[in-house]
């Protein structure tokens, strides 16, 4: 393996708090979260008890203080089990930055310190049944009366919709514009007129509750908006590099871990009087892919120095996600195959890891969204039809 040069002796030690919290509190239950749907709130407690939660918000608001690497270690680690279940990084690293980016300061010191501890679980709320890629053309509306807005319409496909105590809500405060008409809402999850669906039942990353969330003429004060009206559009925008890289590190972290385990099994599987390993076809394929993996684990790492100096561009960010969650599913597909029929038994990791490996290309913005980005950024844009 290529040395990684990124990471600081706090910083391993910090993985090394991560992997035993893994070790003790996250593996030896993920298979009853996956048949229940969900992880405990038991766990987010415990994760903020260590300082797992928020990592890189400043002390004053309840985090650590910490640049985006320690942040980036927990998704690695998480990956690298196989526990899609624990959505840390949509609560830390995707919802957080915004309050602390665009909150005031009475909005920071109320939810912030909360939601480092795991006291409160935040979802956000974008993806409507009509679309989850063109936020400009969502159609949930709030429309202020007075100091309140006035919210109807539903999300689909919200991560830790069913346990969320706090929703970042994205609305149309002005229904007859796009971009310009969206704005954020934070959103107490106890109030009037909000309601739950159902758990969806998904093809992988099971342990995650995913909802359908309602929103039946719930009033939400206008204190609660986030930013200003009509700006929720480029607030979504900021952090977007950041939420596609947050992907290319898990996808890169749960190849690696799939060649391992693939390395392990075929080295013990026999066959025809040998081994696995002892078949060129076998020995060729998991060189290629371990080529490939070190190559994007070299890409992802770039990323995150540029990211850690304000430089990681949407562009940039956009191909990185891109060409690492394809990889990360073709690994996935190739090492599953070594595995044979137990490859397609759910008590297998490869087998969790194939399914749970679908969703990198679409969440975050789907693989045909990111090459448009790149496209528009290389290429002149097409011309419209008449």
């Amino acid at each position: 393996m290529i040395p990684r040069a990124i990471f600081l002796p706090e910083h391993e030690a910090f993985r090394d708090t991560v992997r035993r919290f893994v070790a003790e509190h996250v593996t030896p239950h993920h298979g009853q979260w996956e048949k229940d749907g969900q992880v405990p709130r038991s766990l987010w407690h415990k994760a903020g008890e260590l300082g797992l939660l928020l990592c890189n918000v400043p002390e004053e608001y309840g985090g650590i203080g910490g640049d985006f690497l320690y942040s980036a270690i927990l998704v690695e680690e998480m990956a690298r089990a196989g526990a899609t279940g624990p959505t840390f990084y949509l609560h830390s690293d995707i919802v957080a930055p915004y309050l602390v980016d665009f909150g005031t300061e009475e909005q920071k010191r109320k939810w912030l310190p909360k939601m480092a501890t795991g006291e409160v679980v935040v979802a956000l709320g974008m993806s409507e049944p009509s679309g989850g890629s063109d936020v400009q053309a969502i159609r949930t509306q709030a429309i202020r009366d007075g100091d309140d807005y006035v919210v109807n319409g539903q999300k689909v496909f919200i991560t830790n919709g069913h346990s969320a105590d706090l929703l970042l809500l994205a609305c149309k405060t002005d229904p007859t514009a796009r971009g310009r008409g969206v704005s954020l809402l934070l959103v107490e999850t106890d109030r009037p007129g909000f309601a739950r669906g159902r758990k969806l039942e998904k093809i992988g990353c099971k342990a995650q509750d995913t909802s359908e969330l309602f929103f039946s003429d719930m009033r939400v004060p206008v204190a609660n908006l986030l930013g200003e009206e009509g700006g929720g559009f480029k607030i979504l925008m900021t952090q977007l590099a950041q939420e596609r890289l947050v992907q290319a590190v898990r996808a890169v972290a749960a190849a690696e871990a799939a060649l391992e385990w693939t390395r392990d099994y075929v080295a013990d599987r026999k066959m025809f009087g040998q081994t696995l390993a002892d078949f060129q076809n076998t020995r060729f394929v998991l060189a290629g892919l371990h080529a490939e993996v070190t190559a994007q684990r070299v890409f992802v790492d770039r990323c995150l120095e540029l990211h850690l100096r304000g430089e990681l561009d949407p562009v940039t960010a956009a191909s990185c996600k891109l060409v690492t969650t394809d990889l990360q599913f073709k690994v996935m597909d190739h090492c599953l195959q070594f595995f044979g029929g137990w490859g397609y038994m759910w008590e297998y990791p490869i087998a969790r890891a194939f399914a749970d490996a679908r969703m990198t290309r679409i969440g975050g913005g789907t693989a045909e969204v990111m090459k448009q980005i790149i496209a528009n950024d290389i290429l002149p844009r097409p011309k419209r039809a008449g």
